[in-house]
């Protein structure tokens, strides 16, 4: 049975809602502690997955030693005093005990015994090396840390406490779903899944993961479009008699050379800026362009995936072929101008993801 479900990622900026500003900066370090320790229980927790499988091999134990990854009342062979989910959690948790919430550590333990069932034969076959993970990861929690939840209109934001520590939500200028998306939450409309808190540069980044129903639309599996991507035209769909080009080279291609132009202009005259200051200074033009180019890149892209998308439900498509797909990887990965300019695999996720999202069944010929 297909999920009638999808999860979505929203980025949200969060203001500590304290009224002094050495309340405000201390509790951004204890944002920051909790970040330092799940950082190093991370590594912790993939280590000792890892010895635990394959400690035959590290010990070449005989056949008469007992090795089985078991818990020990459990199971007569087993070697482990709990199950092997918990040997890890009860790990982390003891090391860093009254340091960080336990909600956090065990959706990280989770997820990390998840990924690793996942990855198993690649480590068996070496095909893969162990996760690494960043100091600056983001850290997870489940809806568990979350109470208080609701829209205060003295403050004009929604409001919570993330382990008894108050949280404010900075929207800004907010073009997207994402007002709308918390107001169904503080209803109860919609599901909160295990979220992150991401800080940079001293600005904490809520990563909120909401669950919400697909879209229903009307459609017939046995309606098929096809969909050709290049870099000449973005995308060209056929639904039986019907067509569309979307995109253009004129509007897509030389819109973004003229973007990289002028950072190139930029970088030469960066020799004859101002001195002082240091380096941010003399290249904070070039990398405006780049933002630029980058977020024009990003909203053609899903400019494009949402007119493919709305043509396929506006003709009950069920199904999405993209067609010789094979032929245009290789080509993208031959050629450095096409590698560089065209965001091939950008335009595939996005359109993989509305497609999930209408219902719409997404091959690749």
């Amino acid at each position: 049975m297909k999920k009638t479900t999808i999860k979505l990622t929203r980025r949200i900026q969060l203001l500590a809602d304290l009224p002094t500003k050495e309340e405000r900066k201390e509790a951004l370090g204890m944002l920051y502690q909790w970040q330092n320790r799940c950082y190093r229980a991370a590594n912790l927790i993939v280590s000792h997955l890892y010895v635990q499988e394959m400690i035959k091999d590290f010990f070449y134990l005989s056949d008469g030693i007992k090795y089985k990854l078991a818990d020990e009342k459990r199971d007569g062979h087993g070697i482990l005093k709990r199950s092997r989910i918990n040997t890890t959690y009860r790990t982390v948790s003891n090391r860093f005990k009254g340091e960080i919430p336990t909600n956090i550590l065990s959706c990280l333990n989770g997820a990390l015994v998840s990924s690793f069932k996942k990855e198993t034969q690649k480590y068996y076959k070496g095909e893969r090396s162990l996760r690494n993970f960043r100091r600056d990861m983001a850290f997870p929690f489940s809806m568990e840390g979350i109470t208080r939840f609701a829209y205060d209109d003295s403050k004009s934001a929604f409001c919570f406490r993330l382990f008894s520590v108050p949280f404010k939500t900075y929207l800004g200028r907010d073009f997207t779903d994402k007002r709308k998306l918390l107001e169904r939450l503080a209803t109860g409309n919609i599901k909160l899944c295990t979220s992150h808190i991401k800080l940079i540069k001293g600005k904490i980044f809520w990563l909120a993961t909401f669950e919400i129903e697909k879209e229903e639309h009307a459609l017939r599996p046995e309606i098929i479009a096809e969909a050709s991507l290049s870099l000449d035209v973005p995308i060209v769909v056929k639904i039986g008699k019907e067509k569309l080009s979307i995109g253009s080279r004129d509007e897509f291609l030389y819109r973004r050379l003229a973007i990289q132009a002028a950072r190139k202009r930029s970088c030469e005259g960066t020799a004859f800026s101002r001195s002082g200051k240091g380096r941010k200074r003399k290249l904070k033009a070039m990398e405006k362009f780049r933002e630029s180019e980058s977020n024009y890149v990003d909203h053609r892209l899903h400019v494009y995936s949402r007119k493919l998308i709305d043509f396929c439900t506006k003709h009950r498509a069920g199904t999405l072929i993209l067609v010789n797909q094979e032929d245009k990887i290789g080509m993208t990965k031959e050629e450095k101008f096409v590698l560089r300019n065209w965001s091939y695999y950008g335009l595939m996720t996005k359109i993989a993801f509305k497609a999930e999202k209408a219902g719409i069944e997404m091959i690749s010929a």
